[in-house]
């Protein structure tokens, strides 16, 4: 069968015994004399491969080829790296190829007996070589088998063959030269004999002249040696030919030949060295996806040891209270599970610090909440005045970490070691996309109207556009008008615009902690309007279901607190989608937010700047926009803009929909400071405009890739068993780190902020957002998977030297309950954490086990992956002893 039509296969299997044969042939000095000197050695391979076919081994030459690559880049892998191969054994071939493919000394030729034997030079003796038989009928090729090839430890050959070993060496014979060259060889052989005994002298002579019989065009001029005898003249015939072999390398085609072979050995040098790198790249992939693997499976066995334990502290209570013994411990009627569970776990030092904040007075709760804007206690600027001092101050005691980023910003090439940010909500995963769409020739128009002063409220082209746009997206049941919609450079600009045309200096708005912190920024330094807190927290008590839920009830407190004391508030501000938590509000929440707003004569600022950042579609958002009846549409003013949704935060863009004109008109006389410039007022319309683009290449793009960069931070998460809020929506996860904090208290947040930035990642505190309770974090995922990857190095390596040193100090107090600062579990926050179970068994009651048991079923899906069907079929036997014990009773 001819295997030199097959095409390459490259998922052949090669025995031990084929090996050492493929080596014998490789590894002669002719065969490799030849595969250097030529530059395709593909006609090596196939005669090779013939040799092969003729003692039985049935390969190709592309398979022998691929073997002979595979083998090097072994062996260049474990000598570079000076390691044996994994599983610790020795590689059985690697002196073998070590021998051939570093400097090996020449072969001396001598005459003994009458015929050429050859001699190789090692370390200092003589070792005596074989070489098989030239017989053209036989083999395309004569090699020699070398005594390091035998060298294989012949019991690891896979086989029940005998080791291959060579033969007694025969003479050699030569295949005789050109026409020519036999002409000049019988003269000088004839002359010789009337020479001088002397000239008959056997010289021995070193030569690389190939025996192998390879006739290849590069290979045609080069002498030949006849039927190696002891003849005269010989010398002198071996100066000619060197002579001519000398003027011959003077060619320059020999140069352009040495060249090239030169430039195919650098290039063959570095794609080895690609393929290493490669191949320990794949190695550091699977290692580490082989780590995450057992980081997950040790947490799911932990989480069952948990449960399995709870169970049955509370059965042996059970017991106890049946026997009489603990009659105090029996379990009360209509037990609330989830008021047990927010009992058993509190707030800690942070509840502390919030009691304490919630028991002073809402003057001095704003004193502290705007303390940095008393200018007598910090250094005043004798070129400022009070006001320009107080934002100074603002600027300087927010600002601290993008400071130090700006300063220190890292880049793949010109800055590895810089700060990474993800503090700053910014979407930096579609770039390409807008790029590309913004630079089209439709975007760049350059006409008078687009270079003059427009009307402050946009051009009506783009108000226009943003009405339709808005209608669509927001699913508004009737078309929205353009004279509705107002302009301005940035949702920033419409925070701190309605602040000031709906209050008066000293008044307050509503708003839910925590919350995107830039909007005390935006109402107080240009209006002087404060910030009304609704705190909400983690747990889960009375109407709240999930953590951090707003209500009615709690909006309700908080206003009634703040008029109690004095303060006015005007208007409540909701985020939907918020930030920084990800919530969606439903319809009837929104609602109940609405006629709250209405019974209070609030105005309702809805800041919906993240609507198209919804990227899973479990999740859906209801715009204030899309309700069929408005409970009061002249105090509803909506906002919007492109710096989110479509990744752009460097074009300053947002827009407001009211219905009330006067508030229309007092946002646009403002307008005249916050401006869009007429070009960019062109380019988003257009953008607005292309309907096709936004639904077919965009939005799924985007969607597709931030489900991917918040599925692996969520993962990292979930493998350092670190709490989170899980949402989909937007570009941030809430994490909860309190049980890195010694203290509950913002101080040790703030310790534990700076410690991340000294690792050179930025996050975001919750005391950034006004959090009640100190440890959670926002962190930004929007980003490369590069950057997220070393930037959740970074944040493990905090955290785990935060813990290692947590646990050194629990050691010194064994039994103090760690029960404090962590939150409560619901289906919607995953908690892989091991610190929730009681750790002193005197303080456990039957509620506190059954409510700690509720949270550790709700932390994962252990009950979803055991099943009762499932546990039948894996363990038939003990399913049925349980069915007939659950039928007995």
């Amino acid at each position: 069968m001819d295997f030199r039509g097959k095409k390459y296969e490259r998922g052949s299997n090669w025995s031990d015994p084929e090996v050492v044969e493929l080596l014998q042939l490789w590894a002669d000095e002719s065969v490799q004399m030849e595969l250097e000197s030529c530059l395709r050695n593909q006609h090596v391979f196939n005669r090779i491969a013939e040799v092969l076919r003729e003692k039985g081994i049935h390969r190709t030459g592309d398979q022998c080829r691929e073997k002979i690559k595979k083998m090097k880049l072994e062996y260049r892998r474990i000598k570079d790296n000076s390691k044996a191969p994994r599983g610790g054994r020795t590689w059985k071939f690697y002196e073998v190829m070590d021998r051939v493919l570093t400097s090996r000394p020449a072969l001396a030729y001598s005459s003994l007996s009458g015929s050429m034997m050859a001699q190789q030079v090692l370390q200092g003796s003589m070792v005596e070589s074989y070489h098989h038989q030239f017989a053209s009928s036989a083999l395309p090729f004569g090699h020699s088998q070398h005594p390091e090839l035998m060298e294989i430890k012949c019991e690891e050959v896979n086989s029940d063959e005998h080791c291959l070993t060579p033969e007694p060496p025969p003479s050699m014979s030569y295949q005789q030269g050109s026409p020519e060259e036999h002409e000049m060889e019988r003269a000088f052989l004839e002359r010789a004999q009337n020479d001088s005994p002397i000239s008959r002298v056997e010289i021995p002579i070193e030569t690389s002249v190939s025996p192998s019989g390879f006739s290849e065009p590069n290979m045609a001029n080069s002498s030949r040696i006849q039927n190696v005898v002891p003849r005269p003249g010989f010398s002198a015939l071996h100066r000619l030919r060197k002579k001519r072999k000398g003027q011959r390398m003077k060619d320059p085609l020999d140069d352009l030949l040495l060249k090239t072979l030169t430039s195919q050995r650098a290039m063959e040098e570095r794609f080895l060295q690609m393929e290493e790198r490669r191949f320990q790249r794949d190695l550091d992939v699977e290692e580490r996806r082989m780590q995450l693997e057992q980081r997950r499976f040790e947490l799911e066995r932990e989480h069952e040891f948990r449960m399995f334990n709870v169970f049955a502290q509370m059965l042996s209570i059970l017991k106890q209270s049946h026997s009489g013994s603990s009659s105090s411990v029996a379990m009360p009627r209509g037990l609330d599970f989830s008021q047990a569970l927010s009992e058993i776990v509190g707030m800690g030092g942070g509840g502390g610090d919030l009691q304490e904040m919630r028991a002073r007075p809402l003057t001095e709760r704003k004193v502290d909440m705007h303390g940095f804007c008393n200018p007598s206690d910090f250094q005043r600027s004798p070129y400022l005045s009070a006001r320009g001092n107080i934002a100074n101050i603002f600027r300087g005691s927010t600002e601290e970490g993008y400071k130090a980023y700006h300063a220190d910003k890292y880049d793949e090439d010109k800055n590895p070691n810089g700060i990474i940010n993800f503090g700053t909500s910014e979407n930096k995963l579609c770039f390409d996309l807008m790029s590309k769409r913004l630079t089209q020739a439709d975007m760049n128009l350059m006409e008078p109207p687009l270079l003059q002063y427009p009307d402050w409220k946009g051009h009506m082209f783009l108000r226009e556009e943003v009405a339709r746009f808005l209608t669509y997206y927001c699913k508004a049941p009737a078309p929205l008008k353009a004279e509705n919609v107002i302009v301005l450079n940035g949702c920033g600009s419409l925070f701190s615009a309605l602040a000031t045309v709906l209050c008066d200096p000293g008044e307050a708005v509503l708003i839910a902690t925590p919350f995107y912190g830039g909007i005390t920024q935006s109402v107080f330094l240009y209006g002087n309007v404060k910030l009304v807190y609704a705190y909400l927290d983690s747990k889960i008590t009375g109407t709240s279901t999930r953590p951090f839920q707003l209500t009615v009830e709690k909006l309700e407190k908080a206003l009634q607190d703040a008029r109690a004391e004095g303060v006015t508030v005007r208007a409540l501000i909701l985020l939907n989608p918020q930030n920084p938590l990800g919530d969606i509000y439903s319809l009837s929440e929104l609602r109940d937010y609405l006629e709250f707003a209405k019974r209070h004569e609030l105005h309702v600022i809805v800041d919906e700047i993240y609507m198209l950042s919804v990227f899973d579609e479990s999740a859906t958002f209801h715009s204030v926009l899309g309700m069929d009846r408005l409970p009061d549409p002249q105090r509803t003013h909506v906002m919007w803009g492109i710096s989110k949704d479509f990744a752009v935060s460097g074009i300053r863009f947002g827009t407001l929909y009211t219905e009330n004109q006067d508030v229309a008109n007092a946002v646009a006389s403002l307008c005249y400071f916050h401006g869009v410039c007429g070009p960019v007022q062109h380019k988003v319309a257009q953008l607005l405009r292309d309907r096709d683009w936004i639904n077919q290449v965009y939005l799924r793009a985007n969607h597709a890739r931030l489900k991917a960069a918040h599925t692996y931070v969520t993962d990292e998460l979930k493998t350092l068993g670190v709490p989170f809020l899980n949402r989909n929506a937007g570009f941030f996860v809430w994490i909860d780190f309190r049980k890195y904090l010694r203290t509950g208290t913002f101080e040790e947040e703030m310790l534990l902020w700076r410690r991340f930035l000294d690792n050179k990642v930025l996050l975001s505190c919750g005391k950034a957002f006004e959090c009640s309770e100190p440890g959670w974090f926002r962190i930004i995922f929007a980003d490369k998977t590069h950057r997220l990857q070393l930037g959740m190095q970074r944040i493990r390596k905090v955290l785990e030297e935060r813990e290692q040193e947590i646990l050194a100090e629990e050691k010194e107090q064994p039994c103090q309950s760690d029960q404090d600062g962590k939150a409560d579990s619901t289906d919607e926050v995953i908690f892989v954490s091991r610190h929730q179970e009681p750790t002193c068994a005197s303080s456990s009651n039957l509620g506190d086990l059954i409510g700690l048991l509720q949270q550790q079923m709700r932390s994962s899906d252990w009950l979803q992956k055991n099943t009762a069907e499932q546990f039948a079929q894996e363990k038939p036997e003990i399913y049925d002893v349980f069915s007939k014990l659950v039928g007995k009773q």
